[in-house]
């Protein structure tokens, strides 16, 4: 999934960074409340994570703002301040969950789960489709009950095809979801990727589940649909 981080402690933004990127995560960073308030508006983010204190504009006001504008994804705050009025107004202000610095990297990620859980209807996290099934907590993807090695690339496009099951998944929404704006590769980068995951989770099996709609995008097809 692709998410926002806007922190101005560049070392901690970077540190973030890389950690999220490891577990699968596609991140944009922004660095003030104005850039990151720009970004989420104009990008279609599964989640958010936003630091109060920010210069020229304030997480407070960024997360109130971006409700404002209907824009309902996901919002983690981050802050420094562990009184309890500072988390409730974060919380009245818009915000989904709200994080203290400092703070252990699993803590954030398994926070960050919990809220991708909320847009799901299995309150589990696992995805199933079929016989697939893939569980973000732990990284595991398993056909047919036999495990499945995926890149984290390759895990993170079909997490996004699992979550929206029959919807038609065109190349630039793939893009935006799995690659960040840094990504500087292949254009064909959607196409490849398909063709990894068919030769790992399809080509195996009798049953295939990944679907291309020739000249648009893909989509993965419950079998009962």
């Amino acid at each position: 999934m692709r998410i926002l981080l806007v922190e101005d402690n560049r070392r901690l933004s970077s540190s973030l960074k890389m950690s999220l990127s490891d577990d699968g995560y596609a991140v944009d960073a922004a660095y003030d409340g104005v850039e990151g308030q720009d970004l989420a508006e104009m990008t279609p983010y599964d989640l958010i994570i936003l630091d109060i204190m920010l210069p020229r504009r304030d997480g407070l006001e960024v997360c109130r703002e971006l409700r404002q504008q209907k824009v309902n994804t996901p919002i983690l705050m981050l802050t420094a301040r562990d009184a309890v009025e500072d988390r409730v107004k974060g919380l009245d202000h818009g915000a989904d969950d709200y994080l203290v610095k400092p703070f252990a990297i699993d803590e954030l990620l398994a926070r960050l789960r919990a809220l991708l859980r909320r847009e799901s209807a299995d309150k589990s996290g696992v995805l199933k489709i079929a016989d697939l099934s893939l569980d973000p907590a732990v990284h595991q993807v398993l056909r047919c009950g036999e495990i499945i090695d995926l890149t984290a690339k390759e895990f993170a496009l079909l997490e996004y095809l699992m979550r929206n099951p029959n919807r038609l998944i065109t190349r630039e929404m793939a893009e935006n979801h799995v690659w960040s704006y840094d990504y500087d590769g292949a254009s064909n980068v959607v196409d490849v990727y398909i063709r990894r995951l068919r030769r790992k989770i399809d080509e195996p099996y009798d049953l295939k589940l990944i679907e291309t709609v020739r000249g648009v995008g893909y989509r993965i097809r419950k079998p009962s649909d």
